[in-house]
């Protein structure tokens, strides 16, 4: 560039924008922080903030009336749950009925909260994530970073070869064509069950069970199994959290282009409480849910669960539940437009 263009072009505009800003230090993510300036609940200096806003370290921001803390680093806390969500709860903080909601067994963060990545209907079982980084659950949620789910489901009806070519294929469904990247029979079906193990891209509401039933089948059991690297190993009980490891979440981080952010040095104290609140919320909740694992203890048992082999592609080592995975682990489907760069999908990202 040319000394004229530099002189020529717009100055950079100061500050980072207000949602970035909040979501990254675990207000809430982005799109929530978005839906709150609209409805007026967050003001910069006294003043009701607006869409696009930039801020820097000398405005005073507020949510609700209550002032937002913000360090001098440019980096903050970040840290991962892993929770294996019994039938039963719901997917927010406050529910009117009374119902028990995902959130109530959680460890409470000294900083920031817990931001769920994605939803799982009241029927639903398995794999949720929660980060205090509002930013990393936006980015997991985001259309454009395409974080593949794995659900083991059991279906009631007759499946055929036809069926399964049309569900990988692409339907119609009454938001816009969907489809499973992958589908594979998984052991344990009994008569009219069957058991399989099937993969989306997106999160659209109840997407998988609504798969399903364009073809005549009812789903009658769904557990999500998967996100992204992160598999729900049987040594999670269900209604059980475990945090993840900094090697965890950094590879969960380098899926969706983030630098690593170190966790916070916890004394011995801090380490025996956090087991503490984790056994005791072991005890499963959720309309007469037991405990159950996903593969059976030993060879020749049976579960409820059907095992399935685990993908060549992304190797478990020891205990790890994250694993890395190559460039090509996720299927597109043919002529599909490529992704230039993290961030550069333009949709929403949707709830599950």
């Amino acid at each position: 560039m040319s000394e004229q263009d530099l002189q020529d072009s717009p100055p950079r505009p100061a500050g980072e924008k207000l949602q970035k800003v909040l979501a990254r230090i675990g207000v809430g993510s982005r799109r929530d922080v978005e839906a709150w300036i609209g409805e007026g609940r967050i003001k910069v200096n006294g003043v009701a903030a607006t869409l696009g806003q930039r801020v820097d370290l000398h405005d005073a921001i507020s949510v609700d009336g209550r002032l937002i803390k913000r360090e001098e680093s440019a980096e903050s806390v970040r840290r991962v749950i892993m929770y294996n969500k019994p039938d039963g709860e719901i997917c927010t903080r406050d529910d009117p009925e009374g119902r028990p909601t995902v959130f109530d067994r959680l460890p409470r963060p000294k900083e920031g909260r817990w931001i769920n990545v994605g939803r799982l209907d009241i029927n639903t079982t398995g794999l949720l994530l929660f980060t205090t980084d509002g930013e990393l659950a936006n980015r997991l949620m985001h259309p454009s970073f395409e974080m593949d789910r794995e659900y083991a489901v059991r279906v009631r009806g007759e499946v055929d070869d036809d069926m399964i070519a049309r569900l990988k294929e692409g339907v119609v469904l009454e938001d816009g064509p969907a489809r499973f990247t992958d589908i594979q029979v998984a052991p344990g079906g009994v008569g009219f069950n069957h058991w399989y193990h099937c993969v989306v891209m997106e999160g659209r509401n109840r997407e998988v069970r609504r798969l399903w039933e364009s073809q005549g089948l009812v789903v009658s059991r769904l557990k999500r199994v998967r996100f992204g690297p992160v598999f729900l190993n049987s040594d999670l009980p269900m209604g059980r959290w475990r945090e993840m490891s900094q090697g965890e979440i950094d590879i969960l981080a380098a899926e969706v282009g983030l630098t690593p952010v170190a966790m916070p040095a916890m004394n011995a104290k801090t380490k025996d409480k956090l087991e503490r609140m984790q056994r005791k919320s072991s005890k499963p909740v959720g309309r007469g849910e037991r405990v159950r694992t996903l593969r059976p203890a030993a060879e020749g048992a049976t579960s409820e669960r059907p095992a399935r082999k685990p993908r060549e592609e992304a190797p478990r080592k020891g205990r790890t539940t994250v694993a890395e995975r190559p460039s090509d682990v996720r299927r597109k489907p043919a002529g599909a437009p490529k992704r230039s760069g993290p961030g550069t999908g333009r949709g929403k990202p949707r709830s599950e």
